[in-house]
């Protein structure tokens, strides 16, 4: 079991964290990725509060190695229960709308990263009654789930980019020459990687390019714009949360070269 600080864990964690404090701020979900169906608005609220102080607890308990393993296996249920309960109806009830594919592919990446934590942290008595969520098969699920969900928010990018054209980036991103080429390539650059990891193509490398590439786009996309309020830093907040499940996913072959090829790669 790694106990070991990983810099995917800590982006995780403080993210967790911010996503915890920006909701006991609030006192509300966040806005697109939570989409509660609770109207009263005691009950909304009241949830929201108990939502956000779960996550503000996991995010402090990923940072430290007493805390780490229960929270792991606290972590990976949460978000399992956040992307089958707020996610998948939306795809269900509206599969024709590429944004509802676009969220689920964003809490699952979000998803795969917390699992790949489960799967280090869960520890023998785990492995023995969750043998299909831990061990080989439990990181080859999570693997896949991110391989699945890549090409959803890829495709998602770039559906965005051909409907609003040279008007999709940020103001302050104009200056760029093609602004609608520029988004359509990070899309292009998920379904990539998703091809890379499907048939092992140099994993490492690729997983932890597109996880690089969120960073950059977290931070030049929506820092600039967090002066405008809450959906700004609520985005932003989850952007870090994607990037950091893609890190997690990354770090999860850091035992192979960087340019090692070959299906037999999901087996290590």
């Amino acid at each position: 079991m790694n106990t070991t600080l990983q810099h995917s864990r800590l982006l995780f964690a403080a993210a967790m964290i911010a996503l915890g404090v920006t909701g006991l701020v609030n006192g509300d979900f966040a806005l697109a990725w939570q989409q509660v169906p609770i109207h009263h608005p005691p009950t909304r609220t009241a949830v929201a509060y108990a939502c956000a102080f779960v996550e503000l607890a996991l995010g402090i308990g990923l940072l430290l190695k007493r805390t780490l393993p229960p929270t792991c296996r606290a972590l990976f249920p949460y978000m399992m229960l956040w992307l089958a309960l707020l996610e998948i109806p939306g795809v269900v009830q509206a599969p024709q709308e590429v944004g509802n594919w676009g969220s689920f592919g964003e809490i699952a990446i979000i998803t795969a990263g917390a699992w790949c934590l489960f799967v280090e942290q869960a520890g023998v008595g785990n492995a023995r009654r969750l043998g299909f969520a831990v061990g080989p098969r439990g990181l080859r699920a999570a693997r896949w789930l991110l391989v699945v969900a890549l090409p959803m928010i890829g495709v998602e990018v770039i559906v965005d980019a051909v409907k609003f054209g040279d008007h999709v980036m940020q103001p302050w991103l104009q200056w760029l020459p093609w602004p609608m080429a520029w988004a359509c390539l990070t899309g292009v650059g998920s379904i990539a990687t998703c091809l890379a990891l499907l048939f092992g193509v140099w994993p490492r490398l690729a997983a932890t390019a597109e996880a690089a590439m969120l960073g950059i786009i977290t931070v030049t996309y929506w820092g600039p714009d967090l002066y405008t309020g809450r959906t700004a830093t609520t985005a932003l907040i989850i952007s870090f949360l994607i990037t950091a499940g893609v890190w997690l996913v990354a770090d999860t072959y850091r035992s192979i070269p960087w340019l090692a090829n070959g299906r037999a790669i999901w087996n290590n």
